[in-house]
This record gives C-alpha cells, sequence and structure tokens, in this order.
C-alpha cells in the first residue's frame, strides 16, 4: 500500500490540502487526515509530494501522436510495437494515463503524404494497439477512429473493427473543400501547396475531384453509429461550421463536437448537451492555427467541456496551467477539461477521472521547475510508471 502525503490534492470540485491520499492495489482507499498518517502500519510506502499538486492522471481523446513514433518520415515506417512503447514513454512523462490514439481512416489521406494513414497500415496500427490492452502496459491505450465520410469502401472495414470491439470512440470528418476545417477555399490551397509541389491550377482540379466525390449514406452513418451505440463507444462529430450541422449530427446520437469552427456553433453543440471539444496547442497558441475558432475564446464563453492534445501530447498539462496562473481559472474547473470530462464523454468517469475512493489510482503529482509544470510522479493503476526528479539549481 502506498499514501501520498505533503500534497494538495486537485478534486472536482475543491482542492484540498488537509489530507494524504491512500492508494490499495489498483484503487484509492481512502482520502485521510494527514494527522492520521503517522498510525498507518510501517508497511506502507510514503510518497511525499513535496507540496506540489496531486491531479487525476489526464485523459486525451484526440491525438494524432502515435503517427508521428511509427512513420517519422512519409517513407519511414518505423516497428509499430517500438512506436508504441515510446508512445508510453512520452506521454506518462507528460501526464497522459488514458491515450485514445486517433487513427484516421481514408480511402486515401487528404494530404498524400503520410503512408502511416493507408488503411493497411492503420489496420496493422489497429491490431498492434489493441494487442497492448492484454498485455501489460504503462499507460491506458483506447482507439479514436475518425471515419472520412467519403471512404465508402471502408465502411464494412469500421463495422467490423467495431464488431470486434477494437474501437473505443469514433467520429465522422468531412475535408471537402468549401466547408468545415477548409470552408476557406483559399486555406485549402495554401495548406495543399505546403505538402505537395502542385500549381495553383492542379490544386484546383484536386478541390473539384474532393468536391465530387460520393459519400457515404446516411443509411451507412445510422448503421455505424448503431453498432458503436450498442458497444457503449462514444460518437463525435468534427469540425462543424453550421448550426443545422449540429443539430442534424445530434438527432443522429452523437455526443461530441470536435473542433467546432465558430463561436456560435461551439455554443449551440454545448446548448444541446454535446461534448465541445477545444485544441489545447489552441490555448498555447493563442488561437487556431487554421484561423477557426479560439479554445479561450470557447472558454471564456463557457462552452468548452474537453481540452484535447491533437497533436502536441505536452499541451495538455501547459495549458491547464496557463489558463489558471495566467487566465485565472480555478484549478479544479479547468482541471476537468482533461480528467473527468472527457472521463464522462467517453462513458469510463466510473472508474477514471477524479480524485474518489473506489476509482482507479490513476495520478500525476505536479510540482514547479521555475514557472514550468512538471510531472514528477505518474501513476496508473496504483503505480509509478514515471518520475522526474531535478534540482532547482540546475544541472552539474
Amino acid at each position: 500500500m502506498r499514501v501520498i502525503k505533503n500534497c494538495h490534492l486537485v478534486c472536482e470540485n475543491k482542492i484540498v490540502s488537509d489530507s494524504a491520499l491512500v492508494i490499495q492495489g489498483q484503487r484509492i482507499a481512502d482520502i485521510i487526515p494527514i494527522e492520521n498518517i503517522t498510525s498507518l502500519p510501517d508497511t506502507f510506502e510514503v510518497i511525499d509530494a513535496k507540496g506540489g499538486y496531486v491531479t487525476p492522471g489526464f485523459i486525451d481523446i484526440h491525438s494524432d501522436y502515435i503517427e508521428n513514433l511509427t512513420a517519422p518520415r512519409p517513407t519511414s515506417l518505423m516497428d509499430i510495437k517500438l512506436g508504441i512503447r515510446e508512445a508510453e514513454r512520452i506521454l506518462s512523462s507528460q501526464g497522459i494515463t488514458t491515450m485514445f490514439h486517433s487513427l484516421s481512416i481514408y480511402n486515401e489521406d487528404i494530404l498524400e503524404y503520410k503512408p502511416i494513414r493507408r488503411p493497411e497500415n492503420v489496420s496493422r496500427l489497429i491490431d498492434e494497439i489493441n494487442q497492448t490492452r492484454n498485455e501489460q502496459r504503462l499507460i491506458r491505450h483506447r482507439l479514436h477512429a475518425r471515419f472520412e465520410v467519403e471512404s465508402v469502401t471502408q465502411v464494412s472495414s469500421l463495422l467490423n473493427y467495431l464488431k470486434k470491439d477494437s474501437i473505443h470512440l469514433l467520429s465522422f470528418m468531412d475535408h471537402t473543400p468549401g466547408q468545415g476545417q477548409y470552408r476557406d477555399i483559399q486555406g485549402y490551397v495554401d495548406t495543399i501547396k505546403g505538402y505537395q509541389k502542385l500549381s495553383t491550377d492542379e490544386v484546383h482540379v484536386k478541390i473539384k475531384e474532393k468536391q465530387a466525390t460520393a459519400h457515404i449514406t446516411q443509411e451507412d452513418m445510422k448503421e455505424l453509429i448503431n453498432k458503436a451505440h450498442e458497444k457503449g463507444v462514444g460518437i463525435a462529430s468534427h469540425d462543424d461550421d453550421q448550426i443545422d450541422k449540429v443539430d442534424f449530427n445530434h438527432q443522429l446520437g452523437m455526443q461530441i463536437c470536435e473542433f467546432p469552427i465558430t463561436l456560435e456553433v461551439a455554443k449551440h453543440a454545448y446548448q444541446k448537451g454535446m461534448y465541445t471539444a477545444v485544441g489545447a496547442p489552441n490555448v498555447l497558441l493563442g488561437g487556431s492555427h487554421s484561423g477557426n475558432l479560439s479554445a479561450l475564446e470557447a472558454i471564456q464563453e463557457g462552452c468548452a467541456s474537453i481540452l484535447c492534445s491533437d497533436y502536441y501530447p505536452a499541451s495538455l498539462l501547459y495549458s491547464v496551467f496557463k489558463l489558471h496562473r495566467v487566465e485565472g481559472y480555478p484549478l479544479p474547473q479547468v482541471m476537468k477539461l482533461i480528467t473527468i470530462n472527457p472521463a464522462k464523454a467517453v462513458n469510463m468517469d466510473d472508474e477514471i477521472g477524479s480524485i474518489e475512493v473506489g476509482k482507479k489510482a490513476d495520478l500525476n503529482i505536479i510540482q514547479f521547475n521555475e514557472d514550468y509544470p512538471v510531472i514528477t510522479e505518474c501513476i496508473v493503476d496504483g503505480k509509478i510508471i514515471s518520475q522526474y526528479h531535478y534540482r532547482m539549481e540546475g544541472v552539474q
């Protein structure tokens, strides 16, 4: 058994500073007054948090970081098992204890520069990541299938993944130029030209091809959604840019609105009872890298439920403390954006997402090195899986 002392427990609605946290096996066994530590048996392992915060482990429901680790260059496909091991090491050091690896399911990648997104490689990733669930791993691995609605030939594969319980979150994407993320055609042109050596005329030919591509039918979408509901899988829309699109997706049974394009859309989705997910890198950058909704503005307006790391895992930790220390939000309030709220959105809140007796002991101890928050201990299932020690005076 373990006890964490000398800490500030960041609970769901308050910070508790006069108590210690007891871990027995994989779970939080008790929260006791600090003076009661002396009465605990000598067999307890004592973890001194040194005045730091103890938070729930972070839950990231949208990140394609695994693609960078398994394919660091367009022509370099590394060993997938090695990529997963590296992901665990890196993500745990950043406080992420549950990762929904976001894998794109396309007929072809819209930007055509990531071979890791080819169907055969996505299938390999799905198989390997699911295999880790039968092994002893450092963090919780889950899969987020990002399904492009023009991927008509991939419907049967996705249904099969759902039937085999290989998918744990499903989102529907539409990257057709002229709407959604690429409603600004010039922005699409600039993006394509940034990745491919094409002339402007050639890009406009590609735009017309994309706009003419058939999408899956509403019946196919309903079948996928029904199967996801049957399996308890969360369902998200993606890059909604119109209120009627939110209404349509909500009526179909989608519970999460990922990266709404405008504040009006974000507010509407939130009012409909959907979890609205915005990007943590957006918070750090001070705005969207693609000129869309500012995550900070959505938080200020009270219509953001979840922060996702998207492409930069370290952003979860840093964005929350920017919101707390720079923007002045109470720490328990903004910590929910990366803990209990995503847990609820993906139906895992009965086990993880908050510091409560009986829940899994997925925890982080956070101290500060100068102005930067540092994960000094990351705990999953009651086990310390990552530790970081530093000296304030610097390297000697």
